[in-house]
């Protein structure tokens, strides 16, 4: 197959499979999906829904969360890891959010990378999810998948998500984006498949003899 040959029959595969993209982090605003996406560096949704229902419901709003001590915050998002540096952001976000941006999140990647702890793959999740604007967030599972199935050589993220935006058409972007992360939960998750088990792997690259080693992010 030919790269372009591959992202058609990824598409359609994933379409297939998952032709509906439910939204994996529970939110009510874009304020909530912001810290919880803050919240899900190296956690799961699933711990991360857990801890968030907690901490929004002592405030699901900047001006609200402002007010709350760092160490209350701490305790309950304690379980998320990296919990200091965590609810110190948020505390900052709340109070940068309430004080220049009328408590509404800012809808350009721009003022969204200049939060506290927000880089780029958080802002595009929060411009996909949020605001419907098209994205293609990247993070390490959707980096190593696009090489095993042959759509990136990307030694990084940013260069991963430059390849599968190519490859792709944009109106496609938002749904893919889950549709990936969902398939790697799945089939192909990174000691589930070594790139020679699951279906797109396995048809994408019928002649791989040995087990598929990534570029690290």
């Amino acid at each position: 197959m030919l790269k372009k040959e591959r992202a058609a029959y990824v598409m359609k595969k994933l379409d297939e499979v998952f032709p509906k993209t439910p939204i994996p982090l529970v939110h009510s605003n874009k304020f909530e999906l912001l810290i919880a996406v803050l919240l899900s560096a190296q956690c799961t949704d699933e711990r991360v829904n857990k801890v968030s229902s907690k901490l929004f419901s002592l405030a699901n709003n900047p001006k609200e969360m402002s007010k709350i001590s760092v160490e209350t915050i701490y305790s309950l998002i304690k379980p998320c890891g990296l919990g200091p540096k965590k609810s110190k952001n948020i505390v900052s976000i709340s109070k940068i959010l309430t004080e220049r941006y009328g408590g509404k999140v800012p809808s350009t990647y721009k003022e969204l990378e200049k939060l506290p702890g927000i880089g780029h793959k958080t802002a595009s999740v929060v411009m996909s999810q949020g605001f419907g604007h098209p994205a293609f967030p990247v993070d390490t599972h959707i980096h190593r998948l696009a090489q095993r199935w042959g759509l990136s050589k990307g030694k990084n993220v940013s260069q991963t998500e430059k390849d599968l935006k190519s490859l792709f058409p944009k109106s496609k972007w938002n749904k893919l984006h889950l549709q990936i992360i969902f398939y790697g939960r799945s089939f192909c998750s990174a000691r589930g498949c070594d790139g020679r088990k699951c279906e797109i792997c396995v048809t994408c690259f019928p002649k791989r003899i040995k087990p598929f080693i990534a570029n690290k992010a």
